[in-house]
């Protein structure tokens, strides 16, 4: 086996488990300044990996893996959680796990391997609790790593109905030589609402060598104490928090539970300060919200689309946009300003028609700015030209790599906004958004207050 230079071990720690959507830069920051001992990313599908390319982000202070065909965010990383962060991998072979592994063992204290998620994406595609039917291929995959990759690697389960069996897949899959191994006591087809199988966990503790990480046990843990009582009940290693730690970060304190208010402050100050995306954050804190979605402040929150507009909702919207702007100013690539060829290795000429003259403004279209239709772009245009007896704009739309632009025609000029955006609707109300600022209809100053045009 290949010589491991990583010095993560898994003995007596709490850790913070892999949940998708959670598990990104800012909750795992946040975690560990709460007290968690590692921290693992939400699970990344292989072939999402393999897409993407490797990046120095200066500006952020932080190591990049970014999607080829939209410069979206794979993962991302940064020092301070370089020896606590282990990526969570979603695969079903071994040949893609370890080209992966190899891309990422740099940047990550540890690689696990899914195979206990019940959700029906992984099960159709072979990954997740599928590998808990398919012993030798899960263990083909554990070894191609254990032999290969100079970190630490472990996995993730979930039990059967009978203790032996789940037992005999453990001492299988332990013979791989994996560093250790996160048991779910849930089975696939059980849901938090079942109990979780602590004794199951206790057993399979008793008769393994390398450290168990106990997880499962959310609905019995509502402070710091309930952690170490689950860890004893289970007579295991180590503990993994998931819905606990979802719901309020701070689960990691000794010294208790912070108020929801400061955890959501001190999550979004992260959010900001790594650029975290909108819809990420906003998922985020709407599971720490949880019913408080319900309140006035909370049904805000729910209409927000920009992170300035979600950090206003908690006083944070001057904070946010000063290092937006501060970003902006060093150069930081925002996410308006990807296009089809930004990672191809020579960068090839759109051939489209705005190659001609065609009147450009850096101006996005956002859809929380407008909530009533009168107020849409081209619903304000269609307006004008009505009073004006003019004839309705022309627009065309050019699709490059699953990313989207339009040029606005209308009386003679072309209208366009530089962003290339994920959608044709979009991307026909971002030029229509350039005509009306043209035309009048309106304000730079609008737009910038707003949030369309970063200056």
């Amino acid at each position: 086996m290949t010589r491991i230079t990583n010095k993560l071990t898994y003995d007596n720690k709490i850790i913070l488990a892999p949940m998708v959507r959670v598990g990104t830069l800012p909750m795992r920051l946040l975690a560990l300044d709460y007290g968690a001992d590692i921290v693992y990313s939400e699970e990344l599908i292989d072939w999402k990996f393999l897409k993407s390319v490797r990046r120095e982000n200066d500006v952020l202070g932080t190591i990049d893996y970014l999607d080829k065909s939209d410069g979206s965010v794979v993962f991302r990383t940064c020092k301070r959680e370089k020896d606590k962060v282990v990526i969570q991998l979603g695969t079903c072979d071994p040949e893609r796990a370890l080209k992966v592994a190899k891309m990422i063992e740099q940047d990550v204290a540890g690689i696990d391997i899914n195979m206990g998620c019940p959700k029906e994406f992984s099960l159709k595609g072979g990954m997740g609790a599928a590998l808990l039917k398919q012993p030798e291929k899960a263990k083909s995959i554990l070894n191609a790593l254990t032999q290969n990759v100079n970190v630490p690697i472990t996995c993730k389960i979930r039990v059967f109905e009978d203790v032996e069996e789940t037992l005999t897949l453990v001492k299988e899959l332990v013979s791989t030589g994996i560093a250790a191994i996160a048991i779910h006591g849930r089975t696939k087809a059980e849901r938090p609402q079942h109990q979780n199988r602590n004794e199951t966990i206790k057993k399979i503790a008793e008769n393994i060598a390398i450290p168990i990480i106990a997880n499962g046990g959310s609905r019995e843990i509502e402070k710091y104490q309930d952690i170490v009582k689950f860890k004893h009940q289970c007579g295991c290693s180590s503990v993994m928090i998931a819905r606990a730690a979802e719901g309020n970060c701070s689960i990691f304190r000794p010294q208790g539970l912070l108020d929801l208010e400061n955890v959501i402050i001190d999550y979004l100050k992260y959010a900001v300060d790594y650029d975290n995306s909108p819809s990420n954050t906003k998922y985020c804190i709407q599971n720490m919200l949880k019913e408080l979605q319900e309140t006035p402040r909370g049904k805000r929150f729910l209409e927000c689309q920009t992170l300035e507009q979600i950090c206003a909702i908690w006083d944070m919207g001057d904070y946010c946009r000063k290092k937006q702007l501060k970003f902006h100013s060093q150069g930081i690539l925002s996410r308006r300003e990807v296009t089809p060829d930004m990672f191809s290795p020579k960068a090839k000429k759109v051939k489209t028609e705005l190659d001609e003259d065609v009147i450009e403004m850096k101006c996005a279209f956002i859809r929380v700015n407008y909530p009533e239709d009168p107020d849409l772009p081209k619903s304000k245009i269609i307006a004008y030209c009505g009073k004006q007896k003019l004839d309705l704009p022309v627009y065309k739309t050019i699709n490059e790599d699953k990313l989207f632009r339009a040029v606005a025609t209308f009386q003679g000029k072309k209208y366009s906004s530089s962003y290339w955006e994920k959608n044709k609707r979009f991307a026909e109300q971002g030029a229509a958004l350039v005509l009306a600022c043209c035309l009048g209809l309106v304000s730079k100053e609008d737009l910038i207050k707003d949030g369309s045009i970063l200056e």
